[in-house]
């Protein structure tokens, strides 16, 4: 059977801890997990002609992605975030600008990697510049399936372009709290959740909406049926990239044709597990999943 073809759009970048640094950037974090579960992905980026470039290069043809859309350029450094950890391990971040990823140029070889691909995973983040902005526009053209991570990071976000990827895709993704802004922004007058949701289906016509709440799991609007899972317990190491091993999870399945509900439980259970762990990519085997959804 011939491989599903994912390709992830966006930043490719460090995230740098206290007292150490990581490999990151969503697009990258997803494109890893979906490749781990048997996708064949590639990624869409730019890095800086430097040492921190280089790695993320090696790392990501290492790990067995497509690197052949990845450009580099000696006018901007390779991205990187200053990642700051509260108590509870939850983070924010402090995102520097501009960064290589921010001037990622459209190329022949960008949009042919598109067009032959079977999903098109995207972030709002990337549109904080124009350059790598025009280029997402231009790639939203393809005919493939697209999926928006909603990845609000202020100040870097704006309602009409927010409007334009919300409209061109086919998959949204929100945490709760993105939920609520985005809605109340575009004129919702909703309280609830399920209602919200409702609300950006009717207006953007995208038919699967994935709403996550933390700890306390997901809900899923697929194809007019409502999917929910309360989440799983686990002792919180720190939460960089739990929402894009989950999104690259769901969307995994969703692809393999499996069942939603099934599709929901797996993709908590993996964020679950990435936020039990250090860092954004640990490795993550479906073996370890199944024994923690079904301890013996």
């Amino acid at each position: 059977m011939e491989k599903i073809k994912a390709v992830c759009f966006g930043e490719v970048l460090w995230d740098v801890f206290p007292n150490h640094k990581k490999i990151g950037g969503a697009p990258l974090n997803v494109a890893f997990r979906m490749n781990s579960l048997g996708i064949e992905t590639s990624v869409i980026s730019q890095i800086g002609a430097d040492k921190n470039g280089e790695e993320i290069r090696d790392y990501l043809k290492n790990s067995g992605i497509s690197v052949d859309a990845v450009s580099s350029t000696s006018n901007y450094p390779t991205g990187e975030v200053q990642v700051i950890l509260n108590e509870k391990g939850s983070a924010s971040y402090e995102i520097k600008h501009p960064a290589a990823w921010d001037k990622i140029e459209v190329s022949k070889t960008k949009v042919d990697i598109t067009k032959k691909s079977d999903v098109f995973i995207f972030g709002s983040l990337v549109c904080r510049d124009e350059i790598s902005r025009n280029t997402l526009f231009e790639l939203l053209r393809a005919e493939t399936y697209k999926v928006f991570d909603i990845n609000l990071r202020p100040p870097h976000y704006k309602k009409e372009v927010l409007e334009h990827l919300l409209r061109s895709s086919n998959f949204v993704k929100f945490n709760d709290d993105e939920l609520f802004e985005i809605s109340e922004m575009m004129g919702s007058k909703f309280n609830s959740l399920e209602q919200n949701i409702k609300f950006i289906a009717k207006t953007f016509l995208p038919n699967t909406i994935c709403v996550t709440k933390g700890n306390h799991g997901a809900v899923l609007f697929h194809k007019e049926k409502w999917y929910y899972n309360s989440g799983y317990k686990i002792k919180v190491k720190d939460t960089v990239g739990a929402g894009d091993s989950f999104l690259a999870s769901l969307t995994a399945k969703l692809l393999q044709k499996e069942n939603p509900q099934t599709a929901l439980d797996f993709a908590c259970a993996m964020g679950a597990l990435v936020a039990g762990s250090n860092g954004a990519n640990p490795e993550i085997t479906t073996r370890q999943i199944q024994d923690f959804m079904f301890p013996k």
